[in-house]
């Protein structure tokens, strides 16, 4: 202990360590208690999360529920290599070497014919009496996407997973929900934004009396991007559901390319692999399975960050 200052006086300092340390010193104590508070804020942090974790796992496992009390039954249990119950499909897939331009990356196992290829790239082709330009002429690259999507639902055999029953007249099977890549989606938008339109569905509702769709009366027509306002939206919309949007990009082996370089395999194989195993594995039921595990698949990245 120190005497009264300037007394020139000193005695020895006999406390110990820790009763040195219990001083008060008021730059040291306020750093120890900024430690301590910043202990226990971080230990807090760390019990709110724990605690917050099962609500985000409820909330997964609740939309996954809402999706199966919607989803429709599927009978088929051959998912890999095979045809869709359609009009022009054929019944199994198989060489095609004379598929037509943007059919021709399904020419080594193709469920489509050459004829049907060929079909496939005009406006108002036979096989549907479709008409792409019912609002006047759509852009080349725009239609280069509509003719792609076309050969891939004629052509891939790598569609399994996601075939749903349906009662039309002119198939017995869809697709339903398939993961699209984002590249794929996004480019399709970019490239058809200002092209021109009627409808934000084109699975039904046209008129059809002249024998090809024509827009419904009192429709009138506009760009694609005052129907379809975002990517997805066209993408999941157009068609009816056909495709989810999602964030995968070409090459993760977690979404289906609508076209891709025949010269590097078709990547689609691995996709319809790894949805299909997780079927076949019994993770879940054939009827819901392809839509869940999409879900499932994306769902984490904002549920349980």
């Amino acid at each position: 202990m120190s005497v009264g200052a300037g007394s020139g006086n000193e005695e020895t300092d006999t406390r110990t360590k820790h009763e040195r340390k219990d001083e008060w010193i008021p730059g040291r104590t306020l750093r120890r208690v900024g430690s301590e508070r910043r202990r226990a804020g971080e230990a807090l942090t760390e019990e709110m999360a724990d605690k917050a974790m099962p609500w985000k796992l409820t909330a997964l496992l609740l939309f996954l529920a809402g999706v199966v009390s919607v989803c429709r039954a599927r009978a088929r249990t051959d998912l890999l290599n095979v045809c869709m119950d359609a009009k022009h499909h054929k019944v199994e897939p198989g060489p095609e070497d004379e598929l037509h331009d943007q059919c021709v990356p399904w020419k080594k196992n193709a469920c489509c014919s050459a004829r049907v290829s060929h079909e496939l790239h005009r406006d108002k082709s036979s096989l549907y009496n479709f008409s792409w330009e019912h609002c006047g002429r759509m852009e080349p690259a725009c239609k280069r996407h509509f003719i792609q999507n076309n050969c891939l639902y004629e052509c891939s055999p790598n569609l399994g997973p996601w075939f749903q029953e349906v009662n039309q007249k002119w198939r017995k099977e869809r697709f339903l929900n398939v993961p699209l890549c984002k590249e794929d989606c996004l480019d399709w938008w970019e490239d058809c934004r200002t092209s021109y339109t009627c409808k934000s569905s084109w699975h039904k509702g046209w008129n059809w009396s002249s024998g090809s769709n024509q827009c419904p009366t009192g429709t009138t027509c506009d760009t694609f991007e005052s129907f379809f306002p975002t990517p997805a939206a066209l993408c999941e919309g157009i068609w009816n559901h056909d495709y989810k949007f999602t964030n995968y990009s070409r090459g993760s082996g977690r979404c289906i390319q609508m076209w891709f370089d025949a010269a590097e395999g078709n990547p689609n194989e691995e996709v319809a692999r790894f949805y299909a195993l997780a079927l076949s594995a019994g993770t879940m039921s054939l009827g819901t399975g392809p839509l869940l595990l999409s879900a499932a698949l994306m769902l984490p990245l904002g549920l349980l960050d």
